[in-house]
This record gives C-alpha cells, structure tokens and sequence, in this order.
C-alpha cells in the first residue's frame, strides 16, 4: 500500500446467514439433516475502495446498502467473508450508540475503557483526560454508570474520546445526529480542526448537506454495491435518483440531456435550450416524462430575462410544463442549491397551496415563483422539477438538476447562506 494511503479496501464482501428460527442454526452446527437451514444475505458485494492520508469521505446509500457493514469491517468489529482491507493509521471510530461502552462503568472508567482499546497507554489517556471531559461537557454524570446516560451524553463522551485521543483516522456513523445542535456545531469545527492537521476522515451520514460541506469526495452505495464515487455534487445528485427509482447504471443511461424533439419544441417557442443565459449544457435529467419541463428562464424585477439578480431585488423563476397523460395532482418545484450541491432553499406548489388540481394529457402549465433575492453574493444553481403522488406512492415526472447559473451581485454580505435584513441601532 502506498505512503499516502489510509484505508485500501479490494473486493470486499460480506454475507451474513438468515434463520428463520434459533433451532435452525443449532441444526445446521450439528449438521442434522440435509441441505441448508439458512438463507445467504449478502451485505456487501466486491465492493472497491481507496482513501488517501488526509482526505474526508463521505459513504451515503439508503438504508439496508452496506454503510456501516463497511465501516465496522475496516475498524475490525466484523470480519469480512472475501476480500482484503488495508489500514495505514490509527483508527478512532464513534459507530453505533453506546459501542465500546460498559453501562456498569461510570464516565471516567469508560473513557480509559475505550482509550485502551484504541490502543492508547493509561499515561497517554491521563495527559488527555481534561481536554475529553471539556469536550463532553456532561458535568457530574461522568462519574455516574453508562446505564444512566441519555443518548446525548452517550454521543458527547464517546465523541469527545474518538476526537481527543489524537487518531490519524476518525471514522463517524451517523452519531452526531444524535446530539444537540450546539455540539454539532463544536464537532463540525473539529472536522474541519483535523482536516486542517491532515487527518483523515470517514463519515457516514443521511445528513446531505454535512456531506456536502465537509467531504472532499463521496462514495455511494446501494444494496451492497459501489453505484459511483466523485465529487458530493455529483453523488448526492445520483442518490436522490436512487431514493425516487430513477437511477440506471451509467452505461445503460438514456437521455441525460435535453433531446433533438426538446430543443426544437423549446426553439419552436424562440427558447434555444442549449444556449439559454446561464444554462447548463451538462444538466442532469430524469423522470417518467408524464409531463416534461419544456422551457424555463429568470426573469428580474424588470421582466427582463436574466441569469444575474440584484441582492435584495425581486426575481420570478419561469418553468414551462407540457403534460403527456392525466396526472391527478402534479406537484411543481425549484430548489437553489450552492456551488458544493448543498441546497439552500426552494418551494413547491404543494407548499405553497398554489395548484392543488389535476391535469390532462395535452395540457400546458405556466409556472412562476416571485420572491425577493436574500441569498448572499455568488454563484448558485437553480434545480426544477415535476412530482406528484400516485396511489401514495412518491413518482417523479420530470427533474432537471441544475439547469441555469443564477449569479447574485451584492455589496454588502452578511454571515451564513442568505441575508436577514436587520434592522440595525446603536445608540
């Protein structure tokens, strides 16, 4: 394994066995009978992985992919059934609530507990005790027994261990959801503490816009499978087609951009969609095409259309929807996201009570959203879509992800996404 490696996984599987009932597996250890008393589930399938010294990855997937299989198995708290990991630095690793804790052990024993089984010499865990029960900040429970914790004070000690121990590899599952929103923001400036120290991270969250903000490269995975690993725009926009149903493998994708038949309808209506004022020529396209997106553009507070706003001006969001078959209840929607893929903002006309109506094959809708420009100075990129519910169920018609630039020009910027306008007196 290379200098600047930290975690090489190659072919990676695992397969746990299924009983249906605790005698089958007794059978099966005394092999009473014939054949076999279980079925296989495999939770990870040849799944590749390399992550070098220094980065921050996020691992995203639904639930049931594989997330924390993978991360248990680099850490050592499962085996693997084929394939081989490589670790190239000392773990920390903050996985399931409570893990490596002894509920009859107070605070204090439980932070020596999990110290030594790092690897950590009492003396070394001694010259960090003060910077943990800092950190946790959980008061005269931490000589009080593990079994009298909330989940919180579990997240804040066990979280204050992993990160004060000084790994050269942290590796997070989900916890930080767990704990309030104040010690989020501290652990959130730990990340970026230790990616500023060049340690490496791996972080498993359904948290997408922490994913968004912290990884420098995300992997997905589905169903035990790596589906793609890139840039988190890129993989958070991949995963939300996974979540809808809309997802095919890339060597079987269809259309991921605006068709001939599209563009001569847009050019038809004096819209050219490939060079419309801050498209994007390389936008991401999915859904059952029950109705389609055939046109859209900004327009300013002029009626002038645009890709630039003025901060604290109003804007109007145009979208074009012709519908191909009836469609009980179609839902539109826009959603502004920054240049990472964290969105900021968006509504939709279920949201906003605007349209709660059905439409018929051939119909055409005419969509605005009219709102004021708060977003801070930058570049930002607009996101529409088409949904509705079909016998409960959640169904896509048209997506398009981010489809115009929309540049905002500000002179005066304030902290955060978007602005609050205050009013301000000092007397």
């Amino acid at each position: 394994m290379g200098n600047d490696i930290a975690i090489k996984v190659t072919d990676l599987e695992k397969v746990y066995k299924l009983y249906d009932k605790p005698s089958d597996r007794l059978k099966e250890a005394l092999h009473i009978g014939r054949g076999k008393h279980h079925t296989e589930h495999r939770a990870l399938k040849g799944v590749n992985m390399t992550i070098r010294q220094g980065e921050c990855v996020g691992i995203i997937g639904t639930n049931g992919s594989g997330k924390s299989t993978i991360l248990k198995i680099i850490t050592g708290v499962l085996s693997q059934t084929a394939g081989e990991v490589e670790v190239n630095g000392r773990i920390s690793a903050l996985l399931e609530l409570g893990a490596g804790f002894n509920m009859e052990y107070n605070g204090i024993e439980n932070i020596y507990l999990n110290g030594t089984m790092i690897g950590f010499s009492k003396k070394e865990i001694d010259q960090k005790l003060d910077e943990i029960l800092a950190f946790a900040d959980i008061g005269d429970y931490v000589y009080q027994p593990a079994k009298t914790y909330s989940s919180g004070m579990f997240v804040r000690l066990a979280f204050a261990v992993a990160i004060n121990i000084d790994p050269e590899i942290l590796i997070v599952d989900e916890a930080l959801s767990v704990g309030d929103v104040f010690f989020q923001a501290k652990c959130y400036h730990k990340f970026e503490e230790f990616k500023e120290m060049g340690k490496t991270i791996v972080f498993v969250s359904h948290d997408l816009s922490s994913i968004s903000k912290y990884c420098d490269r995300v992997v997905l995975l589905n169903q035990g499978i790596k589906l793609g690993e890139g840039a988190p725009k890129q993989m958070i926009d991949t995963y939300k087609q996974v979540l809808v149903g809309q997802y095919t493998a890339p060597e079987a994708e269809g259309e991921r951009l605006l068709d001939d038949e599209q563009l001569r309808a847009m050019a038809a209506k004096g819209v050219d969609g490939s060079k419309l004022d801050g498209c994007n020529p390389d936008l991401l396209e999915y859904g059952s095409k029950k109705a389609q997106i055939t046109e859209y553009y900004i327009t300013d507070e002029k009626g002038t259309r645009t890709s630039t706003v003025i901060k604290g001006s109003a804007f109007t969001i145009h979208m074009r929807v012709e519908m191909t078959e009836r469609i009980a209840a179609p839902i539109f929607a826009f959603t502004i996201k920054n240049v990472r893929g964290t969105e900021i903002t968006g509504t939709n006309t279920m949201f906003e009570k605007a349209f709660l109506e059905s439409v018929e094959a051939g119909e055409t809708k005419e969509i605005t959203f009219t709102q004021d420009m708060n977003l801070q100075g930058g570049d930002y990129l607009l996101s529409l879509g088409v949904t509705g519910y079909e016998e409960d169920d959640f169904t896509v018609y048209h997506r398009l992800y981010d489809v115009l630039n929309v540049t905002v020009i500000s002179d005066k910027d304030t902290v955060g996404f978007y602005d609050m306008n205050s009013k301000v007196t000092v007397k």
